[in-house]
């Protein structure tokens, strides 16, 4: 798999923009920096060290890095040791993401994960002592074990623990898992609509009172600490993707390379890149600037829209919003249209409203 991702780097023709690096990605372009790379999606952390020199190696052959670039891993928290810190450190790697997910034990147990509690509070220990001064957690909440009060310890450990930046998540059920299996056969109890939406009303407060900015809908950050790779996702900037499945952006068009693993190699060995592609219309385009920059802290700028997609665009965007506006879901502040601490709850809702 690591040799097919190297390949693939090789192969890969460029963007002709400025972008970012997805899960491996690649390019040697003079005029090319590449402001942020992100190793995600699986669990990168279980590759050994020689295995990411690798794709390290082949990454800076292809592209030229920004000097503050933002290098970011995966990880979970029984990957981490000290010697694994060090060497990622040792080869540019500056952000973790760490799916920590519980600090509570029953919890972990019932979403099957690998890790304890325990490990959950000695890895952000670990971290810290080796120097990581930017990383984020992930949270999980809305499960049928999480009572308020639990949830609240989650929140108040990252707080304490001064950890810059919090990825929260509502338990989602996916079709054909375990956890699918488990409750259709009402073994265990299904997720609560009501009870998530309350937790995550509690998690905003929370996050706000502590001094975190809710700059996305799932994401807090203390001030300067934002993951610069994802904003660069929800303001439409371009970026490479390498691997099974990963997803690359060129402005236009979006392409996905196969999610089968076996393929996949056997693609890249005969020097073919395994990929679909779907190029945006315009409508698309401005349907996904809706999706995501409603999602943010700044909102969805009416000025951006008139300016590239039309007057006539923007204007029916604020007549569609006038209902969510009157309902206190909506709030206009300097021509952007920004969701208030309730419409937060019906984000997709609303932006699927205003689709066109």
């Amino acid at each position: 798999m690591v040799d097919a991702i190297v390949h693939e780097i090789a192969l890969s023709p460029a963007l002709q923009q400025p972008g970012n690096i997805e899960a491996g990605s690649a390019l040697k372009n003079p005029e090319e920096i590449i402001s942020t790379l992100y190793f995600g999606g699986g669990t990168p952390s279980i590759l050994d060290i020689d295995e990411l020199k690798k794709i390290f190696e082949a990454l800076h052959k292809r592209f030229v890095f920004a000097a503050d670039i933002e290098i970011t891993l995966e990880t979970n928290p029984d990957d981490i040791t000290g010697h694994k810190l060090q060497a990622w450190k040792t080869m540019g790697i500056n952000r973790l993401s760490i799916g920590i997910q519980s600090f509570s034990e029953e919890e972990l147990i019932w979403m099957n994960r690998a890790h304890t509690a325990a490990e959950s509070v000695t890895c952000i220990d670990l971290v810290q002592g080796s120097g990581f001064t930017n990383f984020s957690v992930d949270l999980i909440y809305g499960s049928p074990v999480l009572t308020d009060e639990d949830w609240k310890r989650n929140v108040d450990m990252v707080i304490e623990k001064n950890i810059p930046h919090i990825s929260g998540y509502a338990l989602t059920v996916e079709p054909k898992t375990a956890l699918d299996k488990m409750i259709a056969l009402h073994k265990i109890e299904n997720t609560d609509a009501e009870k998530q939406a309350r937790q995550f009303l509690l998690f905003m407060d929370w996050m706000e009172a502590a001094g975190y900015e809710h700059y996305e809908i799932s994401n807090f950050a203390k001030p300067g600490y934002r993951s610069r790779h994802n904003s660069s996702y929800w303001s439409g900037e371009k970026y490479y993707a390498f691997g099974p499945a990963a997803h690359a952006f060129t402005g236009s068009s979006r392409r996905w390379n196969i999610s089968n693993n076996s393929i996949y190699i056997q693609s890249i060995q005969k020097g073919m890149i395994p990929f679909e592609e779907e190029i945006l219309t315009e409508t698309q385009q401005l349907n996904e600037y809706i999706m995501t920059a409603l999602r943010t802290m700044e909102g969805l700028d009416l000025d951006h829209i008139s300016t590239k997609f039309g007057n006539d665009k923007s204007n029916r965007i604020i007549a569609a919003a006038g209902i969510y506006e009157s309902t206190g879901k909506l709030v206009t502040v300097s021509r952007k249209l920004v969701l208030t601490r309730e419409g937060k709850l019906f984000a997709d809702g609303i932006a699927a409203d205003l689709f066109f």
